[in-house]
């Protein structure tokens, strides 16, 4: 299916709202019926029709089709968040005393419903060095169901092999959930490696205008279904009419948008590389990251996400240089059309910070929208700033 098509007329049927370009907001609780049998087939199966929109809307089903027909997936869930959607892929997929072999450092609230919302119910997690698909197998218990993967990781962009692991879990009748916020359906399609269920955080390029936020499930029609008559409905983590009706308007320009980014980070990358004063700079499809050959086979695009190590014996420098920074803003989260930059050191108290451990003295970088010679004058300006300082 052409991405154009997806993007632009996939699910749109303008014949019934009026010819309008784009399509209705129907922001509506509920939906009436004229027959008592209708309303009683609403009730046996909600995931056919609309009843409420807790559950299904008419906007938020153009999304779902598009988002679904993206991935290459049979069906998908739209969440209000992207750890709604990991909640709810995990939380389905396990039960008491189950075990779980997930990558080390997984994003935040996914490593918290494994260490304290699931570890109230004795599931047990191990975290693994996933650059290595040995190392899943080493974990597999008897008792382990899932595994989970985010490739790239969203900080150290540690890549998986996507097929190995997915051959892998087959082989033990395991379930498997990737992040692909790093990448988007655009740039990685999971499901199409084997992978059984992906997940994104829409807030990032779907939507690109930092104004929303939301999460996306996707996987084959039987376990969709079986997700939103449990932990979907009964949690209540949909999305809204209003915030699907922006993503929608996200999708129209999203290939111009990661084509932009993508241009402008090689540019910005280019010029990190060549700073003295930064020690090393990490994006997966530059040929001096150590995983460059497999980010070639899995990844058609890396977007606007580098990591990079600047030398500094303090958190007081990296605070400096950060707090320089005039056009960049310092925040959390991706996938605008804002440039971004946060440090690590945010994360931990002043007295934690180590400058022998890299990851202390390293910064995520977003590149976006902007013009990569501005960015470029910005950094150059903050490492100025920075240069009488140890």
């Amino acid at each position: 299916m052409e991405i154009s098509y997806i993007l632009n007329e996939l699910a749109e049927e303008r014949d019934d709202y009026f010819r309008a370009i784009a399509p209705p907001i129907m922001q509506t609780s509920n939906f009436a019926f004229s027959k008592v049998a209708d309303l009683r087939n609403a009730f046996a199966d909600e995931y056919s029709t609309w009843l409420y929109s807790r559950g299904l809307n008419p906007t938020v089903d153009i999304l779902r089709k598009k988002l679904a027909a993206l991935d290459g997936a049979e069906d998908c869930l739209v969440f209000n968040s992207g750890a709604a959607a990991i909640f709810a892929a995990v939380l389905a997929n396990v039960k008491a005393g189950d075990h779980i072999v997930s990558v080390k450092n997984p994003y935040t609230w996914a490593q918290r419903t494994f260490d304290v919302i699931l570890k109230r119910f004795q599931v047990t997690t191990t975290y693994v060095d996933g650059t290595d698909t040995d190392n899943f197998r080493k974990a597999i218990q008897p008792n382990t169901t899932l595994i989970y993967l985010e490739s790239p990781n969203s900080w150290f962009l540690d890549l998986q092999d996507l097929p190995a692991v997915a051959a892998l879990a087959k082989q033990h009748n395991l379930i498997t959930i990737c992040d692909n916020s790093y990448c988007t359906p655009l740039y990685q399609q999971p499901i199409a490696m084997g992978i059984d269920l992906v997940l994104q955080s829409a807030t990032k390029y779907i939507g690109g205008h930092s104004d929303t936020v939301a999460g996306v499930l996707s996987g084959s029609s039987t376990i969709m279904a079986r997700i939103f008559n449990s932990e979907y409905m009964t949690v209540g983590s949909g999305i809204q009419p209003f915030n699907a009706w922006l993503l929608i308007r996200g999708l129209r320009t999203l290939p111009a948008r990661l084509e932009r980014i993508d241009r402008s980070t090689r540019e910005v990358l280019q010029f990190l590389k060549t700073q003295p004063r930064i020690e090393k700079v990490c994006f997966p499809l530059d040929p001096g990251f150590p995983q460059y050959k497999l980010a070639q086979r899995q990844m058609k695009g890396a977007c606007g996400l580098v990591t990079f190590y600047l030398k500094a014996q303090s958190a007081a420098t990296i605070e400096a240089f950060c707090e320089s920074l005039k056009h960049i803003l310092m925040a959390v989260s991706w996938g605008g059309h804002e440039s971004l930059i946060l440090p690590k050191c945010a994360g931990m108290q002043p007295g934690e910070f180590n400058p022998s451990d890299p990851a202390h003295r390293s910064l995520r970088l977003y590149v976006g929208l902007e013009d990569p010679a501005y960015l470029v004058a910005d950094i150059a300006a903050a490492l100025e700033a920075i240069s009488h300082l140890s």
